[in-house]
């Protein structure tokens, strides 16, 4: 891995507000140009906007498609890999939640959320790819907010290679952003620490216009788990963090802190069983993760790895 500068946008993306959040993604990706910044990352669905409502369908686009072409074009201009989510119509006229990775030399890849919440499930199909995406001598993978509750997903990616990885958020309240921000950190922390990998996370701010708001916050953390830049609040934001080389080449090198190296995998085939059914519906009978709750009123950048 070479040295790289990452930011990672909070941003109010306006459900349908397609060319006004084009229009702020331009803004932020012109100031991390300027700060010379080699990866910007924007919120999961900051193009289309974030709902769990059929209007979704309306806005959905195929990728390649008119604002993935944008997000292509913009990285060129700006000499910045970026990377932007949107509602994308897949194969077979489903729609997936997508991040599109667009990098300085017109290539273009994408990502699509593999892990939907109970609230998602009915307006969205989950990918079935995890691939991972070279950016200089610079590997990384994409999670999008859900995804970041599953940790065998940042240990897949962690021994496919990644050496940073990108999580974009709409996570709604009902906390306050100070208190996600220290929610993130409970788990995120871990998935940096356990697999020795940087990680760059951050999320939508304010009333998206669909019966949603969220609390902005953004993390940028180090192998070992340690926070490299943070922001929470209410504003439009940007963090920017240098992710070191020699920091992640001194945290694998260390004989007992590397815990990759370390695995038993012939133990580990208990993961791939079937789930308890007692223990499924204890789940299913208990409250639900507040994310995966719909709102009230709500009815190819070069892929190194492709699974």
């Amino acid at each position: 891995m070479n040295d790289l500068r990452v930011a990672a946008v909070v941003m109010r993306s306006g459900f349908g507000e397609i060319e006004r959040n084009l229009a702020r993604m331009e803004h932020f990706a012109g100031q991390a140009a300027e700060q010379g910044v080699d990866v910007v990352c924007f919120p999961e669905m900051n193009i289309t906007g974030y709902a769990l409502k059929e209007e979704v369908a309306k806005y959905a686009e195929s990728v390649p498609g008119p604002s993935a072409n944008e997000v292509r074009h913009m990285a060129s201009r700006h000499n910045v890999a970026i990377l932007a989510g949107l509602a994308e119509k897949t194969e077979g006229n489903g729609i997936a939640i997508t991040q599109v990775v667009a990098l300085p030399d017109g290539s273009m890849s994408t990502y699509r959320k593999l892990h939907l919440s109970l609230g998602e499930q009915a307006f969205f199909q989950a990918g079935c790819d995890i691939p991972l995406f070279r950016y200089g001598e610079a590997m990384f993978g994409v999670q999008l907010c859900y995804d970041a509750h599953f940790p065998e997903l940042s240990s897949i990616m962690a021994l496919k290679g990644a050496e940073v990885i990108f999580m974009p958020h709409a996570s709604p309240p009902p906390e306050s952003a100070d208190e996600k921000k220290n929610r993130w950190l409970r788990y995120l922390a871990a998935r940096a620490y356990d697999n020795s990998v940087f990680v760059v996370a951050c999320n939508q701010t304010g009333d998206g216009g669909a019966g949603i708001r969220f609390a902005g916050v953004a993390l940028a953390l180090d192998p070992r788990g340690e926070i490299i830049a943070e922001t929470s609040g209410a504003e439009e934001r940007m963090i920017v963090a240098e992710l070191k080389s020699d920091l992640l080449r001194k945290t694998r090198e260390t004989r007992m802190g590397f815990f990759l190296a370390h695995r038993r995998p012939e133990l580990y085939s208990g993961l791939v069983a079937p789930m308890d059914e007692s223990l499924l519906e204890r789940t299913h009978s208990s409250n639900c993760f507040f994310e995966a709750k719909p709102p009230e009123g709500a009815a190819k950048a070069r892929t190194v790895s492709d699974s």
